[in-house]
């Protein structure tokens, strides 16, 4: 509009109380001031960005709710302002660039009072700001969501009803036969790696189902089939399981993991990549050497170990120090991770290192048709860990014909029948069993197990009780 047909603000209006709303009316040479909060923004329609006086969420949020997802992106720099707006409930709009250190705009403080909701992952708390957290704690409330739910007929209702809001909201694909559906739930309680519980990461989820959809919609069927959601879940696997399937064909084409005969000190172990869904082979080898060091022997372990996974061989030590019964300390025991590119974190592969480096002391043969995970206490009790059921199947698909896990993990592995008619799934509660299943049977073995059998006599034993493992 022209600037001859704006007509001053009056007194009263300037005095009216702020409802939640920013106007800023730009004429053709500058500002018209409303409400005495706009107080500079020269230029017309050109105006830089830089320039301009917008209000951003926190003042359109005012007298409302301001949602902040993944909270823990936020440059401290922004949560500080955050935090200010916030305890203030007013904060000046400026023209300030994230990159710059001072604004050439700015305004007089605006009102930005609101309710603040925010998420974020559990593992990125660190980087929320102490303050920000505090004032939530101080003035709110801190909620823990799950991720999954326990695995009764109600709640596979609410799968069923996920199932269809996913087909009504995409509005192209079919609707899904009862097999379909079945499968849907049994993938549901897959991906919760859990027993007795069924995922709540629902958008993973409704990818499958989208997926399965249109592979039914393209070959023309009238509803979504069961071979429609198998075929679906083999084209909509994560980047994780591609990867995972590539490294896996790599390392059997060139023999980093053996899947045949045995070997001393040389163990098929078994990790999960950071989704926990994708499983992968991790070979690990032992050997023994005099000690560089004339003071004592030391553990040595090289493949880009994490913290947990460094102390986890520190405890295996310890174990092995006893179960042995050898004077180790004039003696170097090398632990070698084939090949871990990717990092390995986690007290997983306890078990699989506790075996290899008895196996190479010993001198007794490990079966390499065998693969392995679980966590290892230094009493010798193997406790459970998670992703379970990507790790057994990482080695159905690797070839192994048989896989331990612990005791407490069985009811945690969901996999179709004809899957796990593929392998055998040995349960385990301590070390001794991990040994007795492991090592290749002679005379070596035998004697061993005698005088191990004894030692683990001195401990409690786990009593559990042994259940199948979730099947469809």
């Amino acid at each position: 509009m022209s600037e001859k047909t704006v007509k001053p603000v009056s007194a009263k209006v300037s005095k009216m109380p702020f409802k939640g709303h920013v106007y800023n009316v730009t004429t053709e040479t500058g500002n018209l001031f409303v409400e005495d909060i706009l107080v500079h923004n020269s230029g017309g329609l050109g105006t830089p960005p830089h320039l301009r006086v917008e209000p951003g969420m926190i003042h359109r949020s005012s007298g409302g709710v301001l949602f902040l997802d993944e909270i823990a992106t936020l440059s401290p720099k922004a949560q500080q302002e955050l935090l200010t707006a916030m305890q203030e409930k007013k904060y000046s709009i400026t023209g300030q660039s994230e990159l710059s250190s001072g604004a050439m705009t700015r305004t007089e403080p605006v009102p930005c009072d609101f309710v603040l909701v925010a998420a974020g992952n559990y593992n990125d708390l660190r980087k929320v700001h102490p303050a920000l957290r505090s004032r939530i704690r101080g003035y709110g409330y801190e909620l823990y969501m799950n991720v999954d739910m326990p695995d009764t007929e109600e709640n596979q209702f609410k799968i069923v009803q996920f199932v269809a809001q996913e087909i009504k909201k995409d509005g192209k694909i079919p609707h899904f036969s009862s097999e379909a559906v079945e499968e849907i739930i049994f993938e549901a309680r897959k991906r919760a790696d859990h027993k007795g519980k069924l995922t709540l990461k629902l958008r993973d989820l409704g990818g499958l189902v989208r997926a399965a959809g249109d592979l039914a919609k393209a070959k023309g069927h009238g509803v979504v089939l069961l071979e429609d959601i198998k075929q679906a879940k083999m084209s909509a696997r994560t980047l994780e399981q591609q990867m995972v399937d590539k490294m896996i064909e790599m390392k059997r084409d060139y023999d980093v993991y053996l899947s045949k005969g045995s070997a001393v000190g040389r163990v098929n172990g078994l990790a999960v990549m950071s989704d926990t869904s994708a499983g992968m082979i991790l070979p690990i080898e032992a050997e023994i050497a005099p000690a560089s060091s004339k003071s004592e022997g030391r553990i040595i372990a090289t493949g880009k170990l994490g913290e947990i996974a460094k102390e986890a061989v520190q405890n295996v030590s310890a174990l092995i120090k006893k179960i042995s019964g050898k004077d180790i300390s004039t003696r170097d025991l090398h632990i070698q991770f084939l090949q871990t590119y990717e990092g390995v974190e986690g007290d997983s592969a306890s078990v699989s290192v506790a075996t290899a480096v008895i196996s190479a002391l010993e001198g007794i043969p490990i079966k390499q048709s065998l693969a392995m995970t679980g966590s290892l206490s230094v009493r010798g009790e193997v406790l459970p860990v998670g992703g379970v059921t990507g790790k057994v199947q990482a080695a159905i698909l690797a070839g192994f014909k048989e896989v331990i896990i612990p005791k407490a993990n069985l009811q945690d592995v969901v996999l179709p029948k004809s899957e796990l008619a593929k392998i055998k799934i040995i349960p385990v509660s301590g070390l001794n069993e991990v040994l007795k299943n492991s090592f290749e049977t002679g005379r070596k073995k035998n004697t061993f197990l005698v005088s191990l059998e004894k030692l683990f006599k001195e401990f409690p034993k786990i009593k559990e009780k042994i259940s199948k493992p979730a099947i469809e």
